[in-house]
């Protein structure tokens, strides 16, 4: 490229139809690699940067001349053609870092120097016109000639600029001092040829203090403070290129799809991924990450942040401010992270007892699950017995009711008397007392006792009083009409024979309870009769 662009492109020069060529086979290198760059980066990802833009341009430039080229091949095309190798040539700063660096330097300048240089340009384009004024008939000399002089505004422009480089302008200053005899006075100002020399002095001397000592001086001064700030050594830099690289890299892994601005919630993995400089331990600086996650929540109320707001809020956390800033710009900065770290202590407070009052639910949950499972174990424990109750009631009835039919199906037996003894010198129809088996001596085994006094005892026997709840229940609603009808019913066993039938255990033991009442009524009623029997003795 050097060499193409060292050798002019004359037409009627043998080599300059071979450097055309090399031009096009280059131009369509060019294109091949905008092709791959745009298919690995989108062309969304390839225009955001500056110098890929740029070769975007260039490399247009070049397919156009090529076909212009390739049709016409006139001197015209040769010169647009050279034209692109020029151009070509500054895309070469963007792939070096310090070039890149350094026309980063000069750009960044241009832009912050834009007023001065305006400034300048008012001045020099002033003086132009004064000059023009009082030195524009001046005769040539050693300084004044053809080409500068100040016979119009434009040459007058070109004439300071020359005298801005510093280029011999004292004797351009005594050229326009010329006095007669050395030149053609006249009344005239506008027919003589001689110049002015208190007004070249002052002329010349103010235009070169103001804009060599003061004009120039304050556009270099800008221009190495820029290059300060960014062409530095990687060690004493605050923030080098290398970590701005790095800090890009992980953006774009971040921001896919190539916006320039992500989520306040997508910070968190780029500050996780970043490394170098620009490094932040979650683990080990817990607090200084909740401070910058915090940051930059309340930078734009939680909406998208972009490249810069990111890249800003790590290098005022990489750097120390109290050296870096300014006055001012330290004491709004230090109220800012003031108001941060409050805020992100309320957060931690609220997250701690939030976490406390989730603990405390958890566990109240669990007691009360405990508790009723055990209600529930209780409840089932309990209703089980009823359950089993039930079931013995209906069973209990069903087998009394069973029995019931069985007695109402069998024979009634005849009624037995109370059986009576005479004496042999009793006269006939007299009746006398008896022994019974209350009598110790008439007490006969139970083999030897008649049926009669077997049923008669067989009530008076222990009864056992350890029955069911359910069975006494069941006593106490048979023996009710056993009770009413216990007064009409007859000597011995005959009442239980005219008693309704006991339904199952509980009417056996409720005719049990009512032979003994029978028994006293039986003994009262034979006592009555034989006290009727000795008073009717008597009278006789």
């Amino acid at each position: 490229m050097l060499y193409r662009a060292n050798l002019s492109w004359n037409k009627d020069e043998p080599y300059t139809e071979i450097l055309a060529t090399v031009d096009i086979i280059c131009t369509c290198l060019f294109v091949v690699e905008v092709v791959m760059k745009n298919i690995a980066f989108t062309p969304r990802g390839y225009l955001q940067s500056r110098r890929n833009r740029y070769d975007l341009f260039v490399t247009v430039m070049g397919v156009i001349w090529m076909f212009f080229h390739i049709m016409f091949k006139n001197d015209l095309t040769y010169f647009i053609g050279f034209m692109v190798v020029i151009l070509r040539f500054f895309t070469i700063t963007g792939k070096h870092a310090t070039l890149k660096m350094l026309m980063l330097t000069v750009g960044v300048s241009v832009c912050k120097s834009f007023f001065i240089i305006f400034g300048m340009f008012l001045l020099v384009f002033f003086y132009a016109l004064a000059g023009t004024i009082i030195f524009g008939t001046v005769k040539y000399g050693e300084g004044i000639g053809r080409r500068a002089n100040f016979e119009s505004p434009v040459t007058g422009v070109a004439m300071l600029f020359r005298i801005v480089t510093g280029e011999d302008w004292n004797k351009i200053m005594h050229d326009c001092m010329i006095q007669p005899p050395y030149c053609t006075p006249a009344a005239n100002y506008w027919q003589t040829d001689c110049g002015n020399f208190t007004g070249s002095l002052i002329y010349f001397c103010t235009f070169y203090v103001i804009i060599t000592y003061i004009v120039l001086n304050l556009l270099v001064a800008i221009i190495m403070e820029n290059f300060s700030l960014f062409y530095s050594n990687e060690e004493d830099a605050l923030l080098s290129y290398a970590d701005i690289r790095n800090f890009q890299n992980t953006w774009n892994v971040v921001d896919i799809h190539q916006r320039g601005v992500i989520p306040v919630r997508r910070v968190k993995f780029i500050l996780r991924l970043l490394k170098g400089r620009l490094e932040v331990d979650p683990q080990k600086d817990r607090l200084l990450f909740k401070h910058m996650c915090y940051e930059l929540e309340r930078l734009h109320n939680g909406e998208d942040v972009t490249f810069h707001d990111v890249l800003n809020m790590l290098s005022y956390r990489s750097v120390d401010i109290r050296k870096a800033l300014q006055l001012e710009e330290l004491l709004a900065r230090e109220e800012f992270e003031y108001i941060i770290e409050e805020e992100v202590a309320k957060q931690t407070i609220r997250t701690w007892l939030e976490g406390c009052l989730k603990k405390i639910r958890s566990t109240s949950k669990q007691q009360n699950s405990l508790i009723a499972g055990l209600r529930a174990t209780n409840e089932a424990l309990i209703i089980t017995p009823k359950e089993e109750e039930k079931e013995t009631i209906k069973n209990v009835t069903i087998d009394t009711g069973n029995e019931k039919v069985d007695k109402d199906n069998e024979p009634k037996k005849p009624k037995a008397p109370l059986p009576r003894s005479e004496s042999t010198g009793s006269s006939a129809g007299r009746k006398y007392l008896t022994s019974t088996l209350s009598d110790p001596s008439t007490v006969k085994p139970e083999k030897e006792r008649p049926p009669a006094a077997c049923a008669t005892t067989a009530p008076m026997k222990k009864k056992n009083t350890n029955r069911p709840a359910a069975m006494t229940l069941i006593n106490v609603a048979v023996n009710k009409p056993a009770n009413h009808n216990e007064n009409s019913a007859p000597l011995g066993g005959v009442a239980a024979e005219k008693s309704p039938p006991a339904m199952g255990m509980g009417g056996a033991y409720s005719a049990k309870q009512a032979t003994p009442k029978a028994t006293m009524h039986e003994i009262r009623d034979w006592w009555n009769e034989q006290l009727a029997n000795a008073s009717s003795s008597d009278e006789e």
